[in-house]
């Protein structure tokens, strides 16, 4: 792709990174000729658009800069919107800017100059303060003078508790989204870790990330949103069953929820029969009753750490896209505890949330060596993880030995001294084993599916979905013959 020259009074800024202050930033791109577009903010001020002005120089890169902070100006300019911190609203924000910067200044100075557009639609801390802080940003831009525009659409979270302090970290991310796009868009891992720059994720949290345009060709936005994840900028990405990235309240928002957690390395038909049988109990819940329901499978990051077959970003893409086959939401977070994915849902839904696991991983969540870093121990750990209207669905495991009964929720052989809170939860139904199973489907252990595969044992096939055999062995996944892999270009560099 072609990447503008800079002057060299703006290469010697580039080359000194520990001068890279947002300040310098923005300077950097003020003095760069290449650069000239607008800026177009909606909520929280004219925070980004202020960067480039307090910087200097910004006559030779701002066009024009907006604020359509009354809703019917922002109607009359862009159209009306059923909400107006949307992705919708940025998109027709970018839309309408860009065709007025192409329009008007096309012939005047598209020979030799990379227009831009940056907008953003934010909700800031209101005077209130009870408000969810969030928002919407984006450019548009050329890569060479004429050529069609390449874009980076971001949803961010404000954790800033003053408002003052939220518009800070929103010029900050706005400016270094600018310089991404402009200097580092060849190297997207090092273009999203530079969102953060002089912020951390303490501050600001993006959890939607989307690349498009020529700039970007052959980019899987699946990996780079798991960097999201990977580099602690968020907890967790969403993808819909088409591959999609998508934002989590888009997806979240006052539902209720049923969540399947796992490493399906590979999915199999335990996996489906478990979701099939919590999804039916879940929807007969009194408390669901006439809700909207989502149904997710999930991977946690930290729970691959110690699967050996866990490599790279690449293989868990892999998973997904198993699972997109099948038609499920994906959620891929960094959140290895129950209660703290439960706590994740409390941000969009105060709906029923479900969880549904097999009975060997609930016979594991009562533990007490999984709830040393927290100071009230188990308790502490399941109090926070029932708090909110959650209940665990518990699918059966062959017991060990032949002959043995069926490990269910209800006939756990936990610890004497965990057995009345064991009680507990079962008498107040916050646990409840699963009925209506497939037996069929309790021998598709994961594991021993994995182990069938790499020794290229047919019987393997028998017990994953149907459809997800062929596209294992059309991609050579989990092992199977390895020799003779012949993967796909992944997009990024790793």
């Amino acid at each position: 792709m072609n990447q503008p020259t800079a002057s060299a009074h703006v290469q010697a800024i580039q080359g000194s990174q520990e001068m890279l202050t947002t300040n310098r930033k923005a300077l950097t791109i003020n003095l760069d000729p290449q650069w000239y577009g607008t800026f177009a903010e909606i909520g929280a001020a004219q925070e980004v658009a202020r960067a480039f002005f307090r910087a200097g120089g910004a006559a030779g890169t701002v066009a024009k800069s907006i604020s359509a902070y009354d809703m019917v100006c922002s109607d009359t300019i862009y159209g009306k919107a059923p909400r107006y911190v949307s992705r919708e609203r940025l998109s027709t924000m970018l839309d309408t800017e860009y065709g007025f910067l192409v329009d008007q200044l096309g012939d005047q100075r598209g020979d030799r100059t990379c227009f831009f557009v940056f907008a953003d639609t934010v909700a800031a801390r209101n005077f209130k303060g009870d408000n969810d802080c969030q928002g919407w940003m984006g450019i548009r831009f050329q890569t060479e003078p004429g050529g069609p525009p390449s874009e980076i659409i971001i949803h961010v979270r404000m954790w800033d508790k003053e408002a003052v302090l939220q518009q800070e970290a929103l010029a900050i991310v706005g400016v270094n989204l600018c310089y991404g796009a402009f200097y580092y868009r060849d190297d997207p891992k090092q273009l999203i870790e530079s969102l953060v720059d002089r912020l951390g994720a303490e501050r600001i949290e993006i959890d939607m990330l989307k690349l498009s345009g020529p700039a970007f060709e052959g980019i899987d936005n699946r990996l780079t949103s798991i960097y999201l994840v990977q580099l602690g900028i968020t907890n967790a990405v969403m993808f819909s069953p088409e591959g999609d990235v998508v934002q989590p309240s888009e997806v979240l928002r006052k539902k209720a929820i049923l969540v399947e957690r796992g490493r399906f390395n590979p999915v199999t038909r335990l996996h489906t029969d478990m979701l099939a049988c919590a999804t039916r109990r879940f929807q007969a819940e009194e408390r669901v009753q006439g809700k909207d329901v989502v149904v997710l499978m999930e991977l946690s990051l930290n729970n691959l750490l110690g699967d050996q077959h866990y490599h790279q970003p690449q293989d868990i893409i892999d998973r997904v896209e198993l699972l997109s086959l099948l038609g499920h939401t994906v959620l891929i977070s960094n959140l290895p505890h129950n209660h703290r994915l439960a706590g994740y849902f409390r941000r969009y839904t105060q709906e029923m949330v479900g969880i549904a696991m097999g009975a060997l991983t609930f016979f594991d969540l009562m533990k007490d060596e999984h709830y040393t870093s927290l100071q009230g121990g188990i308790l502490e750990g399941l109090g926070r993880l029932f708090r909110f209207q959650l209940k665990l669905y518990v699918y059966p495991a062959h017991g060990k030995g032949p002959g043995t009964p069926l490990v269910t929720g209800d006939n756990m052989n936990v610890p004497p001294h965990l057995k009345m809170l064991y009680a507990h939860l079962l008498h107040n139904q916050l646990v409840e084993s699963l009925e209506g199973y497939q037996e069929d489907c309790l021998d598709a252990f994961p594991d021993d599916v994995l182990s069938r595969i790499q020794a290229d044992e047919p019987s393997w096939e028998e017990l994953v979905p149907e459809g997800t055999s062929q596209r294992i062995k059309e991609l050579g996944l989990f092992g199977w013959k390895q020799s003779e892999r012949n993967r796909r270009p992944m997009g990024v560099d790793q």
